[in-house]
C-alpha cells in the first residue's frame, strides 16, 4: 500500500488544533454577529503584523528549493490589509495600529523560521494562506452582512484574491506542492509540529482579542463557524 499524500497527512494532523482555534470565544462571537466593527478592525490590524512577517520573508526565500515554490504573488495580502485598515480606521491608521503581545510573538516565530528553517516557514504559509482561501471566505461574507462592508469591497479586500480565478484549482496545485515537498519523513513530522505551533500562536492572539472584546451579558454566542483549511 502506498504511503498517504503529505497534504492529506498534514490536514488530518491539523484538525484538532484547528478546531480549537475555530472554537475560540472571540471568533465565535465575531462570526456570530455579537461584536461590533471595532472588534473586526482590531482583528484585521493584528493580521497585518502577521502577514508583514510572512511576506517580508518571501524575497530571501524565492530561490529556496523547499519554500520557494510556495511563494505565489497572487497570495500577497499586505497591500489589501492596508487598504482595509485605511477604510476601517481612517487615513491616519498607521499611527493607530499596534500588535498585541501575542501577535508580536506570532510574527517573531515566523521571522525566526523564515531565516533558519524554510520547511518551518512552509508550515506557517500553509496554515495562513490555505485558511484564507477556505474559511476566510466565511468571514468575508459575515463581515459584509454584519457591518455593511461590501461597498466596492472596502473593508474586506483581504479576503478577495483577485489573481486567483479558480480557488479550487489553486488549492489543488498548492496541495501538490505539499505532496512534493523535498524533505524526508522526520522533517515532514517537524513541519506538522510547526503547524500545531502556528495554530497555538494564532489561538493566543484570539485569546487576547477576546479579553479586549468580551461578550456582553445580554448576548449569547452562536455555534462556531468552521474555517477548516
Amino acid at each position: 500500500m502506498s504511503a498517504p499524500l503529505f497534504s492529506s497527512v498534514i490536514r488530518t494532523a491539523s484538525q484538532g488544533p484547528h478546531a480549537e482555534v475555530n472554537n475560540a470565544a472571540f471568533m465565535t462571537n465575531l462570526l456570530g454577529g455579537h461584536l461590533g466593527v471595532d472588534a473586526y478592525a482590531r482583528y484585521t490590524e493584528q493580521l497585518l503584523f502577521v502577514y508583514r512577517a510572512l511576506e517580508s520573508a518571501a524575497d530571501p526565500l524565492e530561490d529556496d528549493p523547499v519554500a520557494g515554490p510556495f511563494l505565489r504573488p497572487e497570495l500577497t495580502r499586505v497591500p489589501e490589509l492596508e487598504r482595509d485598515l485605511a477604510y476601517l480606521l481612517g487615513e491616519d491608521w498607521r499611527d493607530r495600529v499596534a500588535p498585541l503581545p501575542a501577535t508580536r510573538q506570532y510574527a517573531a516565530r515566523i521571522v525566526e523560521v523564515a531565516s533558519t528553517w524554510p520547511a518551518g516557514y512552509v508550515a506557517h504559509h500553509y496554515t495562513r494562506y490555505m485558511g484564507d482561501l477556505a474559511g476566510g471566505q466565511v468571514i468575508r461574507s459575515i463581515a459584509e452582512k454584519s457591518w455593511d462592508l461590501d461597498r466596492k469591497g472596502d473593508g474586506v479586500r483581504f479576503y478577495v484574491f483577485e489573481g486567483i480565478d479558480n480557488p479550487a484549482s489553486f488549492k489543488r496545485e498548492y496541495r501538490a506542492l505539499l505532496d512534493a515537498l523535498p524533505v524526508d519523513e522526520p522533517e515532514k513530522q517537524r513541519v506538522i509540529e510547526e503547524c500545531h505551533a502556528a495554530f497555538t500562536l494564532n489561538g493566543a492572539v484570539f485569546a487576547e482579542l477576546g479579553a479586549l472584546f468580551p461578550l456582553g451579558v445580554r448576548e449569547a454566542a452562536s455555534p462556531p463557524v468552521s474555517t477548516a483549511v
